[in-house]
């Protein structure tokens, strides 16, 4: 891929992304036609129509970005961490464990929003890291790929065991999990989207700021050593980057699989392993896929919808698949 290519690829993949924020402001069950998508934002009569966009499709909408963005990022720093191909916030049990923990903050406090739970998804998702971590490290070779993902689905066994246990114990709490628990947009406001940004920036600027040690990580331990990186800093400040965005997607959408699964790995195809550029790349593909999933879920059953969560798994499961089989992503 030449230089210039590479150069006008996030250009194109942005303006994609813009395409694609608008066809989900426009469609669904009720389409709208472009011109009253604007005149929802420039114009606003409290019509039907004015209320579709900008009270249920544009919070949607927004909720898209920002969960497709944390995953895809989140997924990015974890592969670079571990140098392991499969690693991923779905895979290695994050987002179990910060479903878990919103299940408790349901059934014990009562609390519904994004605003009360993201403080309780970053609780698990970190426990979750450090349990997951842990397992996988135990024994010869220390945290190999295998290791990790093994730890990873048994630890997710174990936490949705628990969460199917509170859920079916408490009808309360399964009423608002149901739907959620599968990966959802439609339950998004703006006021608790508001509440989840500043830890998602702070998120996404860790993760920029440990870019190019990412890069070092990659040669091996040793040599990122010798090149001067501070491998304990680096992995402490990636891994919060990790907590806060993936505990940050959880509140806003549910555990959305596979997302930060699949699109590290096609970022890598347009960006090479330079992780400042595959970051970028992440950025613009998480929010597309995770969009276009949601918009196809809306489009194939309608009148009902298909929940996102649904989608995505449904397409990222052969992926995970190809990488197993694939000997070339052995190691990153």
């Amino acid at each position: 891929m030449t230089g210039t290519v590479r150069g006008a690829g996030p250009v194109l993949a942005a303006a994609a992304l813009a395409v694609i924020c608008v066809a989900s402001l426009r469609i669904g069950t009720h389409p709208v036609a472009f011109a009253d998508v604007i005149s929802a934002f420039t114009d606003f009569q409290g019509g039907d129509t004015d209320r579709i966009v900008r009270y249920i499709r544009l919070p949607r909408t927004v909720a898209g970005l920002l969960a497709g963005l944390a995953l895809a990022l989140a997924g990015a720093v974890m592969q670079g961490l571990t140098r392991n191909p499969l690693a991923g916030p779905s895979l290695l049990g994050i987002n179990a464990g910060a479903s878990l923990a919103i299940v408790l903050a349901m059934a014990v406090f009562g609390l519904g929003s994004a605003a009360g739970l993201v403080w309780f998804a970053f609780l698990g998702a970190a426990v979750a890291a450090v349990v997951v971590y842990t397992l996988g490290s135990l024994g010869f070779g220390g945290a190999t790929p295998v290791k990790l993902v093994l730890a990873g689905a048994a630890f997710t066994a174990l936490c949705g065991s628990i969460t199917t246990a509170i859920t079916l114990l408490d009808r309360t709490t399964f009423d608002n999990f149901r739907f959620w628990v599968v990966g959802s947009l439609t339950r998004a406001s703006l006021e608790s989207l508001w509440a989840v940004v500043p830890f998602l920036v702070i998120g996404v600027t860790l993760a920029l700021a440990v870019a190019s040690s990412l890069n070092a990580l990659a040669i091996g331990d040793d040599l990122a050593r010798t090149l001067g990186t501070r491998l304990l800093v680096v992995r402490g400040l990636g891994a919060l980057s990790v907590v806060l965005l993936a505990g940050s997607a959880v509140a806003i959408a549910g555990p959305i699989a596979f997302i930060g699964l699949v699109i590290p790995h096609i970022a890598r195809a347009f960006a090479g392993h330079d992780y400042r550029r595959v970051l970028l790349w992440c950025a613009l593909l998480g929010p597309t896929l995770l969009l276009v999933a949601d918009i196809a879920g809306r489009v194939l059953a309608q009148p009902q919808e298909i929940q996102v969560g649904i989608i995505t798994a449904f397409a990222g499961s052969p992926f995970v698949l190809y990488l197993v089989r694939n000997r070339k992503v052995a190691t990153l």
